[in-house]
């Protein structure tokens, strides 16, 4: 079965340091290529404890799309677990220069571990084994933050937008996903805070016209908002299947 898994859906530092939601990332498996993308606070925990269970040892790639804790926390731990304590050097680290820059929040005897490490930036491209995945452009936060768009025979191409501000060229290097992973940590934009309000963030999914869009990564406001509350709505409006993504949740492609 191919599918995503989302085991942590918490933006924002109050949601996830009161773990108001999960702080795990997301898990792909697609093609039995597996990926854990941005491992914050209690991955390690959450991919353990899931049901049915996602086997770290199984992983093929650790994907870090900036060095901020919420998305980085647990990855040395995870580096640990695909390659089972350091004893089977195995899988790929994809990450921005700066988490491995002193001081790097991926420490050295970990990265040591994995076969390959590649340094994502621009226009960055590779496969691994039944996966192909492409860095469309460089987003706007204030860490080295980058998204990806991966794709795979047989199925839709599936999109991720990390952390970042608002900005129109976002638009045009996603444009064709079929699905787009969205994390959207404000209800109404806050200039100069570089993330994504809901707003925006709809002005993204339209331009771009996925056929199914997946909001997470929420803050404190998302929450107040109920957005799950909301995405029937927000469908209608915008002719696209928006869903908002909860702890655990497995959306099958």
């Amino acid at each position: 079965m191919n599918f995503i898994k989302f085991l942590g859906t918490a933006g924002a530092r109050f949601v996830m340091i009161r773990q108001l939601r999960a702080s795990g990332g997301i898990w792909f498996e697609i093609n039995d290529t597996r990926m854990l993308v941005d491992p914050g606070p209690g991955s390690l925990v959450k991919a353990n404890k899931a049901r049915p269970a996602l086997k770290l040892s199984d992983l093929d790639i650790v994907f870090v799309s900036h060095k901020h804790i919420d998305h980085v926390n647990d990855v040395n731990v995870i580096i640990e677990a695909m390659t089972d304590g350091g004893f089977k050097k195995k899988g790929m680290l994809l990450c921005p220069a700066e988490a491995i820059e002193n001081p790097p929040v991926i420490f050295p005897y970990a990265a040591r571990f994995v076969e390959k490490v590649e340094i994502l930036k621009e226009n960055f491209q590779c496969s691994v084994k039944n996966l192909k995945l492409k860095v469309p452009l460089k987003l706007r936060h204030l860490a080295e933050t980058y998204g990806f768009i991966v794709e795979a025979d047989s199925v839709p191409s599936i999109g991720y937008i990390p952390d970042t501000e608002f900005f129109p060229e976002i638009i045009d290097a996603y444009a064709g996903t079929k699905i787009i992973i969205v994390n959207v940590v404000f209800s109404q934009p806050r200039p100069g805070i570089m993330h994504l309000s809901l707003p925006e963030a709809l002005e993204i999914i339209s331009g771009i016209k996925p056929e199914k869009a997946i909001l997470t990564h929420f803050g404190m406001t998302m929450l107040k908002e109920r957005i799950w509350e909301k995405t029937k709505d927000l469908s209608e409006k915008l002719s696209v299947d928006i869903i908002a993504a909860s702890d655990g949740l497995t959306f099958e492609i």
